[in-house]
């Protein structure tokens, strides 16, 4: 009777909904599930940033709609963390976007500049939202392999001229997800001189630059000279504070492209609730001791699962960054096949590389998101079976 949109016909199945059905389903049946699966902190958002909530959710003055376009202090706060952090100097009135989390600014910004034939440049394996919402602005995603061969960075070079004519926005994550890699400045010098003489803009997804390991500091492509000419920046709290839920974070950079998507958001939000913007401005000015010490157990953690994995002959990349362990799948083995063959037979939900594209096949994805005594739990099953 209901007929659907193209555009959702087209849509790819979300993959950590179907990876969610499959846990539920497990844990409903009384089986002790080791989630490895999506990368969701189980450490509490600190106390402080709490309290802040707490206290801003009792004035009414917060109850009421938001600024579409955040706090004027959430702003300054932002932009005095990114000088603090990287050097960088951000005006807050105009390069500055509060969102209601980064992935609904990634997944709405395609409706800003893409038209129906153009491309957007993705890469592939990626988050699902690069895709998805090329897909639902009526364009067309054009996967970017990232292969082990090549530090899984894009190869800018093999990108078809027909292509680049049509592309509109390039996608790029680093810290990435799934794999992990990082990517240094060489690498955004690079990108900036491709965006700008094929006139395409750059967005780029910094969300996990606070996770990082063994002194590792990822940087801004905003510190790029010329960057601000092309690029787009969207960060957040997610993962910095334990703040998954919340949904807040920002897009930075050109104000030019955060204007366009103020305008976009304009007419399909209302902003973040005005005491979550509070708390996010506790975050980013009070103490960050707390972000240096979840690196320290995301690193023993990363430590543990990278030991037991190299015990059992298992080959996974160590991680600079993120909390995600790339896994390559036994021979013969599809990454799906694999991911299903754990839960079944060891009770250990991954997620398949296959989910977050063509290239991700021949991997899986393990998450740094519960404790290590459940760690080695799951590697003394893996040895089992």
């Amino acid at each position: 009777m209901f007929k659907l949109s193209k555009k959702i016909q087209d849509l790819p199945p979300y993959l950590f909904l179907e990876i969610d059905k499959a846990k539920r389903k497990a844990a409903a049946a009384g089986r002790d599930i080791i989630d490895l699966g999506i990368g969701d902190p189980d450490q509490p958002t600190p106390r402080h940033i709490i309290e802040a909530l707490y206290q801003a959710s009792l004035d009414p003055a917060n109850h009421r709609y938001a600024l579409d376009q955040g706090m004027p202090a959430l702003r300054r706060s932002i932009a005095v963390w990114y000088k603090e952090r990287f050097g960088v100097s951000l005006n807050p009135g105009s390069e500055v976007l509060p969102l209601i989390g980064s992935k609904e600014g990634l997944a709405h910004f395609p409706l800003a500049f893409l038209n129906p034939g153009d491309y957007s440049l993705v890469p592939d394996p990626c988050y699902p939202p690069y895709k998805g919402g090329t897909i639902l602005a009526g364009a067309k995603p054009y996967s970017l392999p990232l292969l082990e061969e090549n530090a899984f960075l894009p190869d800018l070079k093999k990108i078809p001229l027909s292509v680049r004519k049509k592309a509109k926005i390039i996608f790029v994550n680093y810290p990435n997800n799934p794999t992990s890699a990082t990517a240094e400045k060489a690498f955004y010098k690079e990108l900036i001189e491709f965006a700008r003489k094929n006139k395409i803009i750059i967005v780029s997804d910094l969300a996990y630059s606070e996770m990082s390991y063994d002194g590792y500091r990822p940087a801004s492509i905003l510190e790029l000279e010329g960057a601000r000419e092309v690029a787009i920046e969207f960060h957040s709290l997610s993962k910095t504070y334990n703040m998954t839920g919340w949904r807040i974070g920002w897009a930075c950079g050109n104000e030019k492209l955060t204007a366009v998507l103020a305008k976009v958001k304009s007419n399909i939000d209302s902003g973040i609730f005005s005491a979550v913007q509070l708390a996010g401005i506790v975050a980013l000015s009070g103490p960050q001791e707390y972000v240096k010490s979840m690196c320290s157990l995301y690193q023993e953690r990363r430590d543990c699962l990278m030991e037991g994995l190299g015990a059992l002959g298992w080959q996974a990349h160590r991680p600079k960054a993120t909390f995600y362990v790339w896994i390559k799948v036994p021979r013969g083995k599809s990454s799906l096949k694999f991911s299903e063959l754990l839960l079944d037979r060891a009770n250990i939900v991954v997620t398949p590389g296959v989910g977050f594209g063509k290239y991700g096949e021949g991997y899986i994805r393990m998450a740094l998101t519960v404790g290590k005594e459940r760690i080695k739990e799951a590697l003394e099953r893996l040895r089992k079976i």
